[in-house]
């Protein structure tokens, strides 16, 4: 095992943080950069323009990103969206998607139900009507549900590519603390075509939106880390900096085991699902490292997050301050994943079973 970036992933980092260097939004303003930049199509095969990368350098991508906080669909247009269409879609369906994603066209999935995330067993209903099929469902906690072009619903026969524009999709906003919008979907016998039910998928789609959202929580600590020791190395009390207090070093130093913790869980997960080793051998310890993944981003995040607020003072409470962003994303992924009791009782379950 070798988790050394290579040089595609070097090239892709280096691209983003010269973009952010440039760009003071932080927020979905920087968006148009973002695909004026060409980072949008590191994924996308050649042939439609882009590089023919992967989740390798998807994950950098997306870990630079969340080293600032970034507020921009990211995550759920590629690791949502496009990652798992490139082994689903059929030609005509890609002739179609793909352009628009190099475009900006945003993508997400619907991961979750009711009482039910990144649900394994859909109540939303396909049903086949001639050459269309009809979707039903409800789902929950959809993130850029309304900016979206289009939306993967995963249902009880695959997973259905939905165009924002359809008949009988509802959406409605969900209130957030942070920058990144969400939304109830509901689904009432949307119709769509047959071809746009793709089969399958749905462990694949659960797979990478693991690993992506393991990928911005590094970023995340990352960054929260890089702004709480700079904090602490530069503010001042009773004439010594806050960082040469014993009990403020010691709390540091655990948010920095914290951090590393983390990188290695994210950086193993990727790179085990990256490599093309179909052995059940293999498969098996993908889905070991993304249940240990998730249950530290939803356990250790939030936590560690608390912690670089308690550091800053009344500063890190500002929504004005940049501490405010980290904390928000941070909270809003573990709870995609379903927090931590949901993901120890799945790594349970799995320990057990083994």
């Amino acid at each position: 095992m070798d988790f050394t970036r290579d040089e595609g992933q070097d090239a892709v980092a280096e691209v983003v943080v010269s973009l952010l260097e440039r760009e003071p939004a932080r927020d979905f303003a920087l968006w148009p950069s973002l695909v004026e930049s060409g980072l949008l199509s590191v994924a996308l095969p050649e042939r439609f323009g882009g590089d023919g990368m992967g989740l390798p350098e998807v994950s950098v991508l997306l870990t630079e990103l969340a080293m600032d906080a970034v507020a921009v669909p990211a995550l759920p247009t590629l690791g949502f969206g496009l990652l798992p269409l490139l082994s689903l879609l059929p030609d005509s369906l890609a002739e179609r998607v793909y352009p628009e994603v190099a475009k900006g066209a945003v993508l997400t999935a619907a991961l979750s139900e009711p009482a039910a995330p990144f649900a394994v067993k859909p109540e939303t209903a396909a049903v086949v009507d001639g050459d269309s099929v009809r979707v039903t469902g409800h789902k929950v906690a959809v993130p850029y549900g309304e900016e979206a072009r289009w939306l993967l619903i995963p249902t009880n026969s695959g997973i259905a590519l939905i165009d924002s524009d359809a008949k009988g999709l509802i959406r409605v906003p969900s209130p957030v603390s942070g920058g990144i919008p969400e939304c109830t979907v509901r689904l009432d016998r949307v119709l769509i075509p047959a071809e746009q039910l793709l089969p399958g998928g749905l462990a694949e789609l659960h797979r990478l939106a693991l690993a992506s959202i393991g990928a911005v929580a590094d970023g995340l600590l990352k960054g929260a880390l890089v702004l709480t020791a700079e904090h602490l190395r530069t503010r001042r009390q009773f004439g010594r900096p806050l960082a040469e207090f014993q009990a403020v070093a010691q709390q540091i130093a655990d948010l920095y085991v914290v951090s590393r913790t983390l990188h290695v869980a994210a950086v193993s997960a990727n790179w085990a699902l990256a490599q093309d080793d179909s052995s059940p051998q293999h498969q098996a310890r993908i889905d070991d490292d993304l249940d240990v993944l998730a249950y530290s981003v939803a356990a250790d995040l939030p936590a560690a997050m608390q912690k670089c607020h308690h550091l800053h003072g009344g500063l890190g409470v500002d929504i004005t301050h940049p501490m405010h962003r980290y904390y928000s994303q941070a909270k809003d992924i573990a709870r995609w994943l379903g927090g931590a009791s949901f993901r120890l009782d799945r790594l349970g379950a799995r320990c057990s079973s083994t």
